[in-house]
């Protein structure tokens, strides 16, 4: 097991390795300027050539590269001596860090949190903009997932049971048009059916965060209504997903000589069920609803856009709008570590579930 467990992670490292290099090139052969986004029309070439050089733009592609990799590594090398130096040890920069041990006379190891860079609009740090927007997503994320999988098994495991009724049809339908409808587009239309349409007997908002500031009251008030349509949207594909595919299980299952012999003993169908047929019914469903809820952290950018809630994806969004390149990066990079570890969180409950895994 510890073997299966050292390998997904090594296979983990490589995949973020390469998504970190990729998004590097990415960003750093695109025209646009920071300094002047930076200064605006007052940008004159002496400031240009400051702000360059406080960025590093003006070193060797390969030498930025080397020090993104340095900065975005937990433990790295800096310079402690030398203020001017393009690896020196800034704690305004990398703040908690802790040294470790010096390797020369101006060199020493450094245990410190990833140093993703900062904004070029607000100055602020992007760890910081990621760590107040994150919440916001995972939770839209946690809530969506749970929606669809409750009811997914649920009507999933009905539909099998039932099959070939009018339920299982009508479940079925709804299941193909679910996967069918791109997410911004089942965004608009569910914003605006239940929020404009029937907004005065629903309550719900078209547009709205967790929180709501109210300028002529007492400050910010918690709104949790404003969940439920942006969750609803977001939770419909892999509602779609989870009904046909623990449908199928369920059916394979259900076929199966232990089963039959279940009921042979007189065992009731519920207890059939929960306590012979589930364990392997949900393996494969865990499989989809682990992938969607990678998926779901990633993929929030639309539905965060069209009902205006204030996470991940708004904070992308911006970025992109705003050239903030050290947003987008620090975005990019921190989805794909979350969708690295779900998958590796993944491969080992699945691995638990079924020791074949661990096998092959």
């Amino acid at each position: 097991m510890l073997r299966f467990i050292l390998k997904r992670l090594f296979y983990g490292f490589l995949v973020l390795f390469g998504v970190i290099t990729v998004v590097f090139l990415l960003f750093n052969v695109l025209p646009a300027d920071p300094a002047r986004m930076m200064l605006g029309q007052r940008a004159d070439i002496a400031s240009i050539e400051a702000i360059n050089r406080d960025l590093g733009r003006d070193k060797p592609l390969l030498t930025q590269y080397i020090n993104y990799l340095n900065d975005l590594s937990p433990i790295s090398i800096h310079n402690f001596s030398d203020s001017k130096s393009y690896f020196y040890l800034d704690s305004s920069k990398y703040k908690p860090y802790t040294r470790l041990f010096n390797l020369s006379s101006t060199k020493t190891l450094v245990l410190k949190q990833p140093y993703l860079r900062r904004s070029y609009q607000s100055k602020a740090k992007v760890a910081d903009i990621l760590m107040e927007a994150f919440p916001l997503t995972a939770l839209l994320a946690v809530v969506s997932i749970l929606f669809a999988s409750l009811i997914g098994i649920f009507t999933g495991i009905l539909c099998a049971i039932k099959k070939d009724t009018w339920f299982d049809r009508l479940a079925m339908f709804f299941s193909v048009i679910g996967m069918s409808l791109p997410s911004f587009f089942a965004a608009i239309v569910i914003a605006w059916f239940f929020a404009y349409l029937l907004g005065e007997y629903t309550g719900l908002n078209m547009i709205g965060s967790l929180y709501t500031i109210d300028d002529f009251g007492d400050g910010t008030h918690l709104t949790l209504q404003n969940i439920i349509l942006p969750a609803l949207t977001l939770g419909i594909r892999p509602l779609a997903v989870i009904i046909e595919l623990t449908r199928s299980s369920t059916l394979e299952v259900l076929s199966q000589d232990y089963i039959r012999t279940a009921k042979a003993k007189g065992l009731s169908f519920p207890k059939v069920i929960l306590r012979h047929a589930l364990k392997n019914i949900m393996n494969p469903v865990i499989t989809a609803i682990s992938g969607w809820f990678a998926s779901l952290m990633a993929g929030a950018v639309f539905v965060e856009y069209v009902f205006d809630w204030k996470g991940m994806g708004m904070v992308m969004v911006d970025g992109l709008g705003k050239y903030d390149f050290p947003v987008v990066m620090g975005s990019l990079l921190f989805i794909s570590l979350i969708l690295v570890i779900i998958n590796i969180l993944t491969d080992i409950s699945y691995s638990l579930l079924d020791p074949r895994v661990r096998m092959s």
